[in-house]
C-alpha cells in the first residue's frame, strides 16, 4: 500500500467521505463518540501537514430518527419520505455538534455545508458552493458536508453521500478521495457470503468485469453499498481524482490508512484540471462573447485569469456559470471560460479595477471575470 501512502504525503486537499454505519452506533441510533474522536485527531495531524481537508458525512437521518422516536431497527426504505426529511432537519442540530466538539478540540474550526445535486451540476450554483468552500479552506476551516435530505425529493436525491463525495471532489478539484466504509475496499465477490472473495488493492480501469464484483449495502442505516462506491470512483476517477476505500470501523482509520492499512485505490484519468478543462470545452456551449485588450491577452497566455479590466466589449446574453468565447480586438478565438458575472453586471465592471466594484455594483464582487481554472485557451 505504499502508493497509497505516497498518495496521501502528496495531497493537499483530500475529501473524506463518511457513512452513517461509521458514526452512529446502529442499534441506539446515537453517535459513535470515541470513534469520531479518534477521526479527529486523525484528521488534526493531517491539518498539521499543511492538508485540507473536506469530510461529506452522513449520520443526520440516524440520529435524527432516534429523536422523533422512530426504532433503529427500522430499515432506511421503511420510512416514509416526510419522515426521512424531519428526521434530516432534526439530526443535523446532533450531527454537526459532534463534529464541532470533537475538532474544537484540536483547535480547528468546522463549518456545516448543505448540498443537493443541483448544487454540483448546475454551473451557477456549482461555482456559488465552490467559491464558498474554497474561502472555508483558505482560512483552515474543516468544511462537514451533508445532503440537503430536508429539501431533497426522492426523485431528485443521490440516496447516499459517496456520489456527494465524488461530485465536491470534481468540484474542488480534489486530489484524493477517500470513501471509508465498513469494508477495506473491493473484492472479487461479496466476502460476506463467499470466503473466496479475494481482495483487489489496485484498479486502472472501471470495466464491466470490476462492476459485477459489487455488492448491496449492508443491513441497517447504511444506504449506499460497493455498487454505489464504484459509481463514485468513476465519477471520481473521470474528473482526474484518485479514490481510496478503505475500512473505517475501527479508531483511528485515517492513521491506519497512511500506516499501510489494505485498501483499495482506483487510479485516476489525467488530472483535475485538465479533466476540468475538456469538460468545459466539449459540454459547454457559449452563449456570449468577451472582447480584450492586448494586455488581457498577454495575461491569459500566461496563465492568467481574465479580469474585468481587460474587457473592452461584451455581447450576448449569459448568466453567471455560463460558458462564453473570449476574442482579441482582431476577432481571433483565444479562449472559453465559465463567465463569473451575469451581463448586467460584467457591463457594469468591465474595463474597471476590483476596488471600484462596490460602488458599482452594490458589492464587492470577486476579483476574477473568469478564474484561469475556468478557462480553455484555444490552438491556433
Amino acid at each position: 500500500m505504499s502508493d497509497i501512502r505516497d498518495l496521501i504525503e502528496r495531497s493537499k486537499k483530500i475529501v473524506i467521505k463518511i457513512g452513517s454505519a461509521l458514526v452512529t452506533d446502529d442499534a441506539t441510533g446515537s453517535v459513535r463518540r470515541a470513534w469520531l474522536e479518534s477521526l479527529a485527531a486523525d484528521i488534526a495531524d493531517l491539518r498539521k501537514a499543511d492538508k485540507h481537508i473536506i469530510l461529506v458525512t452522513s449520520g443526520a437521518i440516524a440520529l435524527g430518527r432516534k429523536a422523533m422516536g422512530v426504532s433503529p431497527a427500522e430499515r432506511p426504505g421503511a420510512i416514509s419520505l416526510d419522515i426521512k426529511q424531519a428526521a434530516a432537519s432534526v439530526g443535523q442540530l446532533y450531527l454537526s455538534r459532534a463534529y464541532d466538539e470533537c475538532l474544537s478540540v484540536h483547535g480547528i474550526v468546522s463549518s456545516i455545508v448543505l448540498l443537493t445535486p443541483r448544487d454540483t451540476e448546475d454551473r451557477r450554483s456549482h461555482l456559488n458552493a465552490r467559491a464558498t468552500l474554497s474561502a472555508l479552506m483558505a482560512r483552515g476551516i474543516v468544511p462537514v458536508i451533508n445532503e440537503n435530505d430536508t429539501v431533497s425529493t426522492a426523485e431528485i436525491r443521490f440516496g447516499d453521500n459517496d456520489r456527494l463525495a465524488a461530485r465536491v471532489a470534481q468540484m474542488i478539484g480534489a486530489d484524493l478521495l477517500i470513501q471509508l466504509s465498513t469494508t477495506d475496499g473491493l473484492y472479487t465477490a461479496d466476502p460476506r457470503l463467499d470466503p473466496a472473495a479475494e481482495h483487489i488493492a489496485d484498479v486502472k480501469h472501471i470495466n464491466e468485469d470490476i462492476q459485477r464484483m459489487a455488492g448491496d449495502a449492508l443491513a441497517g442505516v447504511s444506504t449506499g453499498g460497493m455498487k454505489s462506491k464504484l459509481i463514485a470512483a468513476d465519477i471520481a476517477t473521470l474528473a482526474g481524482v484518485p479514490m481510496v476505500i478503505a475500512k473505517g470501523t475501527e479508531l483511528h482509520a485515517l492513521s491506519a490508512l497512511k500506516n499501510g492499512a489494505r485498501a483499495t485505490l482506483f487510479h485516476p484519468q489525467g488530472t483535475p484540471l485538465s479533466a476540468r478543462k475538456k469538460w468545459i470545452q466539449a459540454h459547454v456551449k457559449p452563449t456570449g462573447t468577451i472582447v480584450i485588450d492586448d494586455g488581457a491577452q498577454q495575461a491569459l497566455k500566461n496563465g492568467k485569469s481574465l479580469l474585468p479590466a481587460g474587457i473592452i466589449r461584451i455581447s450576448g446574453t449569459f448568466q453567471r456559470g455560463d460558458a462564453v468565447t473570449i476574442t482579441n480586438q482582431a476577432n481571433q478565438k483565444l479562449a472559453v471560460g465559465l463567465a463569473g458575472y451575469d451581463i448586467d453586471e460584467a457591463q457594469a465592471i468591465m474595463g474597471r479595477h476590483s476596488h471600484e466594484f462596490l460602488g458599482i455594483l452594490g458589492h464587492s464582487g470577486r476579483e476574477e471575470f473568469i478564474h484561469r481554472d475556468d478557462l480553455v485557451l484555444l490552438s491556433g
